[in-house]
């Protein structure tokens, strides 16, 4: 392994890995605000929009990050709809995470035992004070650890916005390898460069889950 190209090549990676994290974050942002909605949705059963809000979460669930990215980058064009890369990439991951932030809100939802709502209704709370000052908190403190997973989750699916030529870790890896054929340097750099995006969200998020169940449940 050359010391000198590792070296050389890590300014590359690192302005990947902003444009990587800038769009992950941004896509996962979209996800929760498009999980907090749907899982509302489906809390209080609304008509029209929850048969909407099915068909979404199975459209996205069941379907590649990659051809979801192809659809919205090549196809939408075709009917007069451009937007950029980046808007692509943020757009794309958003709606796929929001659809598992959307199950995974909703199960935190139904954890919370239906007693709690008729004792805050039976207080003289309003049903969207309720949901919003009872139900909620302690739904998405149940719904941490299947979160946080989501959010690893997405910012691995972000080595797929090579393929619209962001360019991201993915990219410049295989574009250096492609140019100058350093394969094992380049690919060393790529996995260096995901565990520092990566290894910090997990550890953070194993400190948040522990603390959020020893607030539950005590030591």
């Amino acid at each position: 392994m050359d010391i000198d190209i590792l070296k050389s090549y890590i300014p590359l990676y690192k302005d990947a890995l902003f444009l990587t994290m800038k769009i992950g974050w941004q896509g996962i942002l979209l996800s929760l605000v498009l999980g907090l909605a749907g899982a509302a949705i489906l809390h209080f059963r609304i008509p029209v929009l929850k048969a909407i809000t099915g068909i979404y979460i199975e459209i996205f669930r069941n379907t590649p990050l990659l051809v979801q990215l192809f659809f919205i980058y090549f196809a939408l064009p075709k009917v007069g709809i451009r937007i950029t890369a980046e808007t692509c990439g943020v757009l794309g991951l958003g709606l796929l995470g929001g659809a598992y932030m959307i199950e995974t809100i909703r199960s935190g939802l139904e954890s919370i035992p239906v007693i709690q709502t008729e004792s805050a209704l039976s207080l003289g709370m309003t049903k969207e004070q309720t949901f919003i000052h009872v139900i909620l908190p302690q739904a998405i403190s149940m719904s941490v650890p299947g979160l946080l997973a989501n959010v690893i989750f997405l910012l691995k699916e972000t080595s797929v916005f090579s393929t619209i030529s962001l360019m991201d870790l993915m990219f410049t890896a295989k574009d250096l390898i492609g140019m100058y054929a350093k394969t094992i340097e380049c690919l060393f750099l790529l996995v260096v460069f995901y565990l520092i995006m990566l290894l910090p969200v997990s550890i953070l998020g194993s400190i948040v889950e522990r603390r959020m169940r020893y607030g539950q449940f005590g030591d």
